[in-house]
């Protein structure tokens, strides 16, 4: 697309805002799908009578208040407006609605306006805007349910190999490495975690995304997403904990720390590996 700044941005900033609201359905209704699906396959193998569902999925039901389960206009699903409208309420039943609806619409927006100005409307930044929004995806549901489901890393992982292969042939063996070691790597710490404490430090969904994140980005940026992911996970986590003394103890998802490495460093990640290797390669 050749189209003015003008107009480019906030034509971007408009389509990041209806995918993350987009987004909201997803993160809301893939766990409970996810659910679903397993009681019926463990039904089915206790050989019990199978249950009586009406359609769940992404699409059906329409959109409802939590509580009172009143449909939500259209009007009031326009990403942001609808929930600045309503003042965060239900019109039906004055329930509070979580910010999570324009927060994420705000930043699927934001990430958006991001991937167009460091990419351009290309097929390149498609790819990218799509990995970013299913991050932004993983971050939500795994803060929400501590679930990172393999719906959203497996396609993330295959996509960033896909990428490479299109737009960066020669990077491909790196890329193929990256998500070998990035899911290594993690599966080492998670065994040694255990042999050591007897405790489960972090789940096989950070694995995967891990191991996608490494096919994106290649090997040689495992280092830097770690320490990244880390780094903000330690330091938000205890904020956190200081703030909010009844989580304190309680088992805190690393998700959504990967997952802003991820964004980090497929938004800026020549620059901040430059910084890396000057202080940390010498």
């Amino acid at each position: 697309m050749h189209l003015p700044p003008t107009l480019l941005i906030p034509l971007a900033a408009f389509i990041g805002l209806c995918l993350g609201s987009f987004l909201n359905v997803v993160i809301a209704r893939l766990p409970v799908m996810l659910m679903l699906g397993w009681r019926a396959e463990a039904r089915e193998a206790l050989e019990l009578p199978e249950e009586q569902q009406e359609t769940f999925n992404l699409l059906t039901p329409r959109s409802m208040c939590p509580s009172c389960e009143t449909p939500v206009a259209w009007h009031d699903n326009i990403p942001v407006l609808g929930w600045l409208k309503r003042r965060g309420r239900c019109a039906h039943c004055a329930t509070r609605i979580s910010p999570q609806y324009p927060l994420v619409e705000l930043a699927g927006g934001a990430l958006a306006v991001a991937v167009v100005l460091l990419f351009g409307a290309t097929w390149q930044g498609l790819f990218v805007l799509g990995a970013c929004l299913a991050l932004l995806a993983m971050a939500a549901i795994d803060l929400r349910t501590q679930l990172l489901p393999d719906a959203l890393t497996l396609p993330l992982l295959w996509a960033g190999l896909l990428y490479q292969l299109l737009f960066q042939p020669l990077l491909l063996p790196s890329a193929v490495i990256g998500a070998m070691a990035g899911y290594l790597v993690l599966w080492s710490f998670y065994w040694a975690f255990k042999l050591i404490t007897g405790k489960e430090g972090m789940g096989y969904g950070d694995f995967k995304l891990l191991a996608a994140l490494g096919a994106w980005m290649g090997w040689q940026y495992l280092p830097l997403l770690l320490i990244l992911s880390a780094g903000v996970g330690a330091v938000l986590g205890i904020l956190i904990q200081l703030a909010i003394p009844r989580l304190r103890g309680a088992p805190m998802p690393f998700g959504p720390y990967l997952a802003l490495a991820g964004w980090i460093a497929l938004l800026g990640g020549e620059p901040l590996m430059a910084i890396y290797s000057q202080f940390f390669l010498l």
